[in-house]
């Protein structure tokens, strides 16, 4: 099958609109696109899915072992025409500087994929051939098939770079030179980033970005780019019930919680869970006959007033907790759960299981990689489990108190980051995305706590 991998030397290159065009481009040239993203980031997956209209698979290779990379690639192109991903960072960026974990070309490579190299050509002429040598020769491995130069100011400045590309690296297509052109930056981001939901791509802006990619980009060269064959991949098994009876587990999912890796959902399905989606801020009343609750990552602070005013839903979620209920709730969840928001002078208050307040701050408080190890028995798995996730968030919270249960011993890269992980009766609730496929339990644990419980309820 046809892919692609769209990278950059830099982030701030332009490969993220550079790939939503020639994704939105192919769409309507009839294509079926396979959309993925590298790395752990939920932002432009979800731009992804909006001009693809399918869900865009993170693959992180530090996260995940790399059968399961493959084994999720596999399963989400198994009726696509193409599979177009985009890169994290700059195309040999990881988690270190000694190895490609990671990385771009940790992905690239796992999948024999051709990578399109975007490069930011603005002040540079004849130099960006040797940044794009410097790039096709640091790792035999990584095969560099194509070039796109964005940010190109004329007509001879697009001459120049052919011209220089040409005579020193003649076996790398120059697959396009997209314009400077500030009708395709992206909306202005809250904190650096704004989600699909809540600032969604205008028409006019993807018919703009369209009309760019058709005039300035050869996607007939792109399409026949040459396709190295594909690693063996392990076939995907039948998915549904297989861990027993199914059973009901309740999903938030709208622009407050939009942050949950399709895997991790794909997961517990397969794990036999019934995926229930409800809005925190719409909805009334959790979904009828769960067994559990999942409330992934978002922006709650952004519509933190809305949360607050829908005391239905805040009731409900509290006395599920109170209930026993199986809750596993990751960074804007857990936010959820405590006492609310701190604004100038006062709270906007939330569900208030956990005893503390959260507070927003002008700087990112934690960003990077994280491993966590269990130190006691819980919904996701029993002590000693280990798994991988990401964390990132611009919050802190108050203090927590000694009375709730400290359960992951995180750490990154071996060095000793502390407990966190804060247990409330059957609530599991953390700063850290846990990437579920990072461990096969973790799905399975969930799922059968939430089945136990379930059948507890009906007895």
């Amino acid at each position: 099958m046809k892919r692609i991998v769209i990278a950059a030397p830099h982030s701030g290159s332009g490969k993220t609109t550079v790939t939503l065009g020639i994704m939105a481009a192919l769409r309507r040239r009839g294509l079926k696109v396979a959309p993925f993203k590298v790395g752990p980031d939920f932002i432009d997956p979800g731009y992804h899915a909006l001009v693809t209209g399918a869900p865009s698979i993170n693959l992180d290779g530090w996260m995940c072992p790399r059968e399961f990379v493959s084994d999720s690639f596999a399963r989400s192109t198994a009726d696509s025409d193409i599979a177009v991903i985009e890169g994290v960072m700059g195309l040999f960026d990881g988690i270190d500087g000694s190895s490609d974990a990671g990385s771009t070309a940790q992905v690239a490579k796992e999948l024999a994929a051709p990578v399109i190299l975007v490069v930011d050509a603005r002040s540079q002429a004849r130099s960006a051939a040797a940044l794009v040598s410097g790039f096709a020769g640091f790792d035999p491995g990584v095969r560099v098939a194509g070039v796109i130069f964005n940010n190109v100011a004329s007509a001879n400045h697009e001459r120049i770079l052919r011209e220089a590309l040409a005579a020193h690296l003649p076996g790398i297509a120059v697959l396009g030179c997209m314009p400077r052109d500030a009708a395709l930056a992206i909306p202005s981001r809250h904190l650096g980033l704004t989600t699909a939901e809540d600032n969604p791509l205008s028409a006019e802006f993807l018919d703009h970005l369209v009309e760019v990619v058709e005039r300035h980009l050869d996607l007939e060269a792109l399409l026949n780019l040459e396709q190295q064959k594909l690693p063996a991949l392990p076939q995907p098994e039948a998915e549904g019930g297989r861990g027993g009876a199914p059973v009901r587990i309740a999903v938030a999912r709208d622009a407050a919680f939009c942050f949950a890796y399709p895997d991790n959902l794909r997961l517990l399905a397969e794990e036999g869970a019934e995926i229930c989606c409800f809005s925190p801020m719409e909805d009334a009343a959790l979904p009828d006959g769960i067994g559990g609750i999942y409330l992934p990552g978002g922006y709650p602070e952004l519509f933190a007033a809305k949360l607050a005013g829908n005391e239905p839903m805040l009731q409900a979620v509290r006395q599920a907790v109170e209930a026993g209920v199986p809750v596993y709730a990751e960074c804007g969840g857990f936010i959820y759960l405590t006492q609310g928001v701190a604004g100038e002078g006062e709270t906007i208050p939330f569900v208030g299981v956990f005893p503390v307040r959260t507070r927003m701050l002008p700087r990112r408080k934690a960003l990077g990689y994280r491993e966590i190890e269990l130190i006691a028995d819980t919904v996701v798995g029993t002590k000693g489990t280990k798994a991988r996730g990401h964390e990132f968030h611009y919050s802190e919270m108050g203090e927590m108190p000694e009375r709730i249960e400290r359960l992951y011993r995180v750490s990154r890269k071996g060095a000793d980051l502390g407990l966190e992980g804060f247990r409330y009766k059957n609530c599991l609730a953390s700063y850290i995305h846990l990437h579920f496929g990072s461990s096969p339990g973790i799905a399975r644990d969930f799922v059968g706590h939430c089945r136990a419980y379930r059948t507890r309820s009906l007895t």
